[in-house]
């Protein structure tokens, strides 16, 4: 039973980002069908920061009313959104209102920013949600969390998304289509090949996925034999586990929880390093922590994967595929690496970050260089601008595994604040990026 509680984690965490996933993946068919064209992503990316006001509600109460918010009832909400968006989706997504002097796809926009609020909330509850579980069943919900980027990905390659073939367009020089010219002798035109399935089926399967995720979570919650799986004594939160810990020494038997959860008092009445889950670490680890989180969710959610075009195409659509694939692998393979090989001490999770960034370095050096960057004309380049994606994933995503492993030891309000951070890193890393991108 305990795989099939396995099974069930990592069924729950391919929800997490599967939606958004998803919309990313299908850009190539579904940008030439919508009056918003190639700025479509430009649009996504601030929907998406926008979105963040889930979790930003979601962190100030579980900061000012611990204890208060059950995380349970946001998520039945949240996926049972996303089941409703991905399926209305699959019919309105091409369908456009005109409105402030042009036509513009309100529904697939609204939808959209609908989706990202899901998928940004689930950062902040589905997360919390696995302490309930024994801790071994956290890497797997990250495994889980890992392929919900890569399961679309597969889908989508399946589909035949984005397969362009360049045909001289002097070959259709002799055909009038108005007033508008064909181009010249020996000008090149990309043509799309029609995909394998339409747009509607993909974000059918969507809803699908989403619905199992939905599925999941609820045998997580109702499964007598997952019900085993759960902590002997209970779930119990940090507000309550330092009631218990801590009332006997609160003077005037003051409720500890009004102490603000990030606030460090020192004082010899104080015994813990600091008070903010168990008291392992001291204020300098947990700020170390927390920024290396920020720091490697906005370089791998954000800031390296809009640059992934332009590191890799200059090197072949051979090289630019499988560094996506590749490095869509990688992650789950970093959570599963994890599983096995839990390190959690910080001098490898400082080194393991400061390999990684040194990778991605390579990577926005070679986009910056873009169109000819290093080894354009060898086989070496291609070569390099691969591996050096998938090491870079690989290596990042097992720092993510491991504070979160850490965090969820320090209890319900870490994984919290976990959450929290890694959206506020994305967040930071995507709006610095834009005009960046814009700007290109």
């Amino acid at each position: 039973m305990s795989l099939f509680t396995h099974v069930l984690a990592c069924l729950f965490g391919i929800g997490s980002w599967v939606a958004i996933n998803g919309m990313w993946v299908e850009l190539p068919l579904i940008v030439p069908s919508i009056p918003e064209g190639w700025y479509l992503p430009s649009y996504l990316t601030i929907i998406i920061q926008m979105a963040n006001i889930g979790p930003l509600f979601i962190t100030l109460m579980h900061r000012f009313r611990p204890g208060v918010l059950d995380e349970r009832p946001v998520i039945y909400t949240i996926v049972t959104v996303g089941v409703v968006a991905t399926f209305l989706l699959a019919f309105l997504w091409n369908r456009t209102l005109t409105f402030g002097g042009g036509e513009h796809s309100a529904a697939l926009l609204s939808l959209s920013f609908l989706l990202s609020v899901v998928d940004c909330t689930s950062s902040v509850t589905f997360l919390p949600f696995m302490m309930r579980l024994q801790p071994r069943y956290l890497t797997t919900y990250f495994i889980g969390e890992g392929l919900s980027g890569l399961v679309p990905a597969l889908v989508a390659l399946t589909q035949g998304v984005g397969v362009v073939h360049c045909k001289n367009a002097s070959v259709n020089a002799n055909f009038s289509m108005g007033n508008s010219s064909l181009g010249f002798d020996g000008e090149l035109q990309a043509h799309y090949q029609p995909a394998n399935f339409s747009a509607q089926g993909f974000f059918l399967f969507l809803s699908a996925m989403m619905m199992v995720c939905l599925g999941a979570f609820l045998l997580l919650n109702f499964h007598p034999a997952v019900a085993r799986e759960h902590k002997s004594k209970g779930y119990v939160d940090d507000s309550q586990r330092v009631e218990k810990i801590d009332m006997s020494q609160a003077p005037n038997n003051e409720n500890p929880e009004q102490t603000p959860m990030l606030d460090f008092p020192e004082g010899p009445v104080i015994k813990l390093r600091s008070s903010f889950g168990k008291g392992t670490y001291s204020r300098t680890e947990l700020v170390f922590i927390f920024v290396v989180l920020a720091w490697v969710n906005a370089l791998t959610n954000a800031v390296l994967p809009s640059v992934q075009a332009y590191s890799c195409l200059p090197y072949g659509n051979q090289a630019y595929h499988l560094a996506a694939t590749l490095s869509s692998v990688a992650n789950p393979v970093a959570c599963f690496i994890a599983m096995f090989v839990p390190i959690r001490t910080l001098v490898l999770m400082g080194f393991l970050t400061v390999t990684g960034t040194g990778f991605g370095a390579y990577i926005m050096g070679m986009a910056a260089l873009s169109p000819c960057p290093l080894l354009i004309n060898h086989d070496l380049g291609a070569a390099l601008i691969v591996l050096t994606w998938v090491i870079f994933v690989l290596t990042l995503s097992y720092v993510k595994v491991i504070i979160g492993v850490i965090l969820r030891d320090e209890g319900h309000s870490a994984l919290v604040w976990c959450g929290a951070v890694v959206q506020l890193g994305s967040m930071l890393g995507a709006l610095s990026m834009f005009p960046l991108s814009r700007r290109t």
